[in-house]
Order: structure tokens, then C-alpha cells, then sequence
């Protein structure tokens, strides 16, 4: 979806302002403070209800965390479903040489994020090492660790261990199947668009050499990033998540647009204010910001200081918005709508999406409390993990036997 005729100039300001989570905030907050003066078609805010989801996140973090030592939420702990340090198994395949070892873990981290769209309730994994079974988000990220490690994104038969351009350009569905053991009795939701957006990665990043090296990886960025900090190794969040905006926005399948710049995970709200080209528009960036917390661990491991960690928002995604709604903090003013079918763009998910990013910014405030940690020790980026994602799914699990609270058509990108 493009909107209006702009030159070029406007439009890549535009694009500039909505890379921000500057502009995820302020846009989410116009919409959340729209809905509380009761201008909202759709949803009402009962924001009596806050205590009730900060209990629920807080008893999730002591149950999961008894002693509070929260790590960030990021794919790294899906790695570790079933208790299996599958870290320490990457690292004993790796050679030991440092810029090596990072390379590989962010090509593994950027390869699982893009494969971690919705995998359907009927989709299982059974990892033959163990024998334990896994589905989800879980599964998913088992699965692609094998995938990986199994050298299936490489293209070089000597090194496996990487994902690279011809690697994924040359991506056929058939082995993604069958590495993610899929068949007729056990149906992966968007196997073809995850085929779809592994090749356009390989595509992307074999037209810019600068940031992925002349293979087309995405563990190039750490050189990249090296190359910018060589002597403080110092590094912010946003500048991550800045960086991936810029670099992958053409991976993107949503079609939404300024002057021919793909704006990827962008929705039009008319009650939504902005300066110029970006006027209407709310952004979220939800799968790059999830990948930007992905990296974060990579980059820390091999010797940068990542700072800024609440740069970054809560991921609109249906377990945190399934957690405000299922805990009464967002209320639809039509039942019935939980039983439609919607798209991405759709207002009502617009809103919901938006108001779940506003909202966890607050709800992090009440949970500090409730957990008597501060800013520092308890950062959104470990509310998250400890926290806000397991709640919803809890209460999802409860209410729902883990479906989300309402059915949105997605392409994997945004949900």
C-alpha cells in the first residue's frame, strides 16, 4: 500500500522517521491516549485491570526466574527448550577463533528469527537427539538450529556452519520441509512465504557487499559494526535495529510504501499525527526489533557493550497483546470481533497492536515494583522474557488451549 505523490526527498525522510522507535512510541501513545478519551470505534482501556497483569507477569518471572537473574528475551532462549544448551553445541562445532564464533551465531539468530511466523496448532518437532518434542515458537527454533548446523542456508559444503546469498538464494522448499519434518499429518503454517523471505535475504544481501561481505552474510555486520567502533567496541541497541531497517527493508512482503521505499512492518491509522510523508502512518517493526534481540547477546558475547536496551519497544506480537486482553486491560466494545477474521492492516488491529506497545512500557513500571528491581536491574528487554510473552501465553493456555485471542491473516511477518 503507497499513499500520496512525494518526491524522493520526502518520502526517504519519511522512511527515516519511521525506522525510529521514536516514532513506534509516539505513534502507539497517540493511539493508547485516543482510546482512553473514548474516541476508539473498537477498544476500550480498563486501566484498573494494570495491577492484575503486572501480578500475573511478576508471579511468571518468580516461577521461571526464582532468583530474578532474567536474561534478555531473545531467540538465544528458544535454543534452550528441553534444558539443552544448544549453545554450548554450537560452540563446540565452531573453530575457536572469536570473529568466527559471532559470524556463525548471528547467521544461526538472523536464519531463526525470519523462520519464527506462527507454526499452527497442528505442527510438531521431534529432535532425534533427544527425543523430545517441541512445537511453536520452540519448535521452530529447534528445528532451525539443526537446519542450520546441518549446513541447509550454506552453500560452501566445507562450511556448513554459515548462512550465506547463494545459500539461500538456491533455498528449496522440499528440504525446508523435510528439515522441519513436514508432511501431510504434521502441516506447517507458511512454509512457502518462509521460503519466500529466506531467498529474498539471500537476495538483499548479495546486492550490498558493504554490509554483508562478499559472501552475503549476515554475520558480516558484526565486522561492519566493528569497523564503526573499532576502539570503544561500544554499541547501541537502536543502532542495530537502525541498521537492519535500512539493510533488509527490501525483504519485506507487506507492500506498504512511501514514494517506492518499503516501509515493511508500517500501518496506515487516519487519527495517527506525524510530520510530512509519515503523517497516518504507525510504525511497529516487530520481527526486526525481535531479531535486534536476538543480536543483542551475540554482539555482547564477543566483546561489545550493548547499551540503550529500552531503545528498543515491546513487541506487539499475540502474546503480549493476548496478555493485556486476557487480563481485562483492553476490552473490545464488540465481543463478536474476536470471532472475525482480520488482516494486518485492519484498524481494529492497527490499535490493538499499537496500544499493546504503549501499554507495556507502562505495565514494565508496575512490575519493577511489584519485583522490587529497578530500570537497571529489570530492563523491558528482561520484563519481556520474564514476564510479559510467558503470562500471555499462560492465560492463552487457559482461556484458549494457547490460541491467540483473535485470528489475524498474516504473511509470518508480523505475528
Amino acid at each position: 500500500m503507497t499513499t500520496g505523490t512525494f518526491s524522493r526527498a520526502q518520502a526517504e525522510r519519511a522512511a527515516e522517521i519511521l525506522r525510529t522507535t521514536h516514532a513506534v512510541r509516539d505513534r502507539a501513545g497517540q493511539l493508547l491516549a485516543r482510546t482512553r478519551r473514548g474516541e476508539s470505534q473498537w477498544w476500550t482501556v480498563d486501566d484498573g485491570r494494570m495491577a492484575e497483569a503486572s501480578r500475573a507477569v511478576a508471579d511468571a518471572t518468580r516461577e521461571r526466574y526464582p532468583r530474578l537473574h532474567i536474561p534478555f528475551h531473545s531467540r538465544w532462549r528458544h535454543f534452550e527448550a528441553g534444558g539443552v544448551d544448544r549453545k554450548a553445541q554450537l560452540e563446540q562445532m565452531l573453530q575457536p577463533e572469536p570473529s568466527i564464533r559471532v559470524r556463525s551465531m548471528i547467521d544461526l539468530a538472523v536464519v531463526s528469527v525470519l523462520l519464527d511466523a506462527g507454526a499452527g496448532a497442528d505442527w510438531k518437532y521431534v529432535e532425534t537427539a533427544t527425543g523430545k518434542t517441541f512445537t511453536r515458537s520452540e519448535g521452530l527454533a529447534v528445528a532451525s538450529f539443526h537446519a542450520f548446523t546441518g549446513g541447509l542456508f550454506s552453500s560452501d559444503r566445507e562450511r556448513p556452519l554459515q548462512a550465506d546469498a547463494a545459500g539461500l538464494r538456491g533455498l528449496v522448499k522440499d528440504h525446508l520441509a523435510q528439515a522441519f519434518q513436514v508432511s501431510e499429518s504434521n502441516p506447517l503454517v507458511g512454509l512457502d512465504g518462509r521460503v519466500v523471505l529466506l531467498r529474498r535475504l539471500g537476495e538483499v544481501m548479495s546486492e550490498q557487499p558493504e554490509v554483508f561481505g562478499e559472501q552475503g552474510r549476515p554475520g558480516s555486520l558484526f565486522d561492519l559494526f566493528n569497523t564503526l567502533v573499532p576502539h570503544t567496541a561500544d554499541i547501541a541497541a537502536h543502532d542495530i535495529l537502525s541498521q537492519l531497517l535500512i539493510s533488509l527493508s527490501g525483504i519485506w512482503p507487506s507492500g506498504n510504501s512511501i514514494g517506492g521505499i518499503p516501509l515493511g512492518d508500517c500501518w496506515r491509522h487516519p487519527a495517527v499525527r506525524g510530520e510530512g510523508a509519515s503523517d497516518g502512518w504507525v510504525p511497529f517493526h516487530k520481527l526486526s526489533q525481535w531479531l535486534t534481540y536476538s543480536l543483542l547477546e551475540p554482539f555482547a558475547w564477543n566483546g561489545f557493550t550493548v547499551r540503550g536496551l529500552d531503545g528498543l519497544t515491546g513487541l506487539p506480537e499475540y502474546r503480549n497483546g493476548g496478555l493485556l486482553m486476557d487480563s481485562g486491560v483492553l476490552v473490545l466494545k464488540d465481543p463478536a470481533a474476536a470471532d472475525a477474521v482480520w488482516q494486518p492492516g485492519d484498524e481494529l488491529i492497527v490499535e490493538w497492536r499499537a496500544m499493546t506497545v504503549a501499554l507495556l512500557d507502562e505495565l514494565a513500571v508496575q512490575v519493577r515494583k511489584d519485583l522490587k528491581l529497578d530500570e537497571h536491574e529489570l530492563p523491558l528487554a528482561r520484563v519481556l522474557e520474564g514476564g510479559t510473552w510467558a503470562a500471555g501465553r499462560t492465560l492463552s493456555q487457559r482461556l484458549r488451549g494457547g490460541l491467540p485471542p483473535l485470528v489475524v491473516v498474516s504473511d509470518g511477518t508480523v505475528f
